[in-house]
């Protein structure tokens, strides 16, 4: 980028902020302590293998899933920063069981919802790694808030994004006005604007499924797998099979690229393993700001209506002609 024309992501939403004055500068608050939460966790990534911070935590997650340290961090970081911020009424997070509610905030009128280290897995062996947040606004502004006020449709968010945490660690977001990426410069400790008005192309010639688990895919799926892996010269066929094992990391690199991205549902998982709130809502709002769909099989991600707060859904996710495709094939076996 040339640094004449250097914008940090601060600026960048003190500018778009003038396009919301209902706002009134408690959702750049939000960021500000996004940002700080992103740079803190960022800090101990970059870390982890010189100090006691990698392996397993000894607990499990409310999923069941094994608690890597680095998980209980990052969670803490997030919680803290949003407990001295007062900007957000609650918290849920995809770690913890019950709603965090923040002190002394009860008129505040925001929600977040955070994963707050996806793709922990892959700590040991230093691959991408990040964290995902969604922000909604609660519907009863006059009484205290309930269930009904976390577990809306993806549709009433007013900002999701991600924070990639890898060869660079990066910030990207929407509003509702496109998405736009930053990077973290290190020298200044500011996230930059290095990808402006992000679009996916309608198509692209990578997917990304854990084959693993191919047998137990639905018949449509299958078939779509079986095109992907199809020669065809004029589609650019077979197209690249892309699979890391972390969602933020696999999606980043569809976003830019060109791609899709399927978790398909499974007879062990019948519902899917990827979480509404936390993972497939914040990530189908900006793949649709930036062009692209995303599909559980049978409606658009953010038009199901969430029952809990840990519910989980297949999802097909990146350029939208691809996600057509592999729809239209699950509906023909039907």
């Amino acid at each position: 980028m040339n640094q004449n024309t250097l914008i940090t992501l601060n600026q960048f939403i003190s500018d778009q902020q003038n396009k919301f004055p209902f706002v009134k500068g408690t959702l750049s608050k939000i960021f500000g302590d996004l940002q700080l939460a992103a740079k803190m966790i960022n800090r101990d990534v970059r870390k982890a293998g010189l100090i006691d911070i990698l392996g397993n935590f000894g607990e499990t997650n409310v999923q069941g899933e094994e608690q890597k340290k680095l998980d209980v961090i990052s969670n803490d970081v997030f919680m803290r920063l949003m407990d001295l911020s007062g900007a957000c009424v609650c918290v849920v997070s995809e770690e913890d069981e019950h709603i965090h509610w923040c002190p002394g905030a009860e008129d505040a009128k925001y929600i977040l919802a955070i994963d707050p280290l996806d793709g922990s897995s892959n700590i040991d062996v230093n691959a991408s790694i990040g964290s995902i947040f969604s922000i909604y606004k609660r519907l009863s502004p006059d009484k205290p808030v309930d269930h009904e006020d976390i577990l809306q449709k993806g549709v009433n968010q007013v900002a999701a994004g991600y924070i990639i945490y890898g060869t660079a660690t990066m910030f990207v977001y929407t509003t509702g006005s496109g998405v736009n990426g930053f990077t973290l410069d290190d020298s200044i400790q500011e996230f930059c604007l290095s990808h402006a008005d992000i679009k996916t192309p309608s198509k692209g010639s990578i997917f990304s499924v854990n084959e693993g688990n191919l047998n137990e895919f639905p018949e449509g799926v299958i078939k779509y797998i079986d095109h992907c892996k199809g020669e065809n010269k004029e589609e650019k066929r077979p197209y690249s099979a892309r699979y890391i094992g972390s969602l933020i990391a696999d999606f980043h690199r569809n976003l830019l690229k060109g791609g899709i991205y399927m978790y398909p549902p499974t007879a062990k998982a019948p519902n899917g393993k990827l979480r509404l709130l936390y993972e497939c809502n914040p990530m189908a709002f900006l793949v649709e700001q930036a062009g692209g769909k995303a599909h559980s099989g049978t409606q658009r991600i953010m038009e199901i209506q969430p029952e809990t707060f840990h519910q989980r859904v297949p999802v097909f996710i990146g350029s939208g002609d691809m996600v057509d495709h592999v729809i239209g094939m699950m509906n023909e076996n039907k």
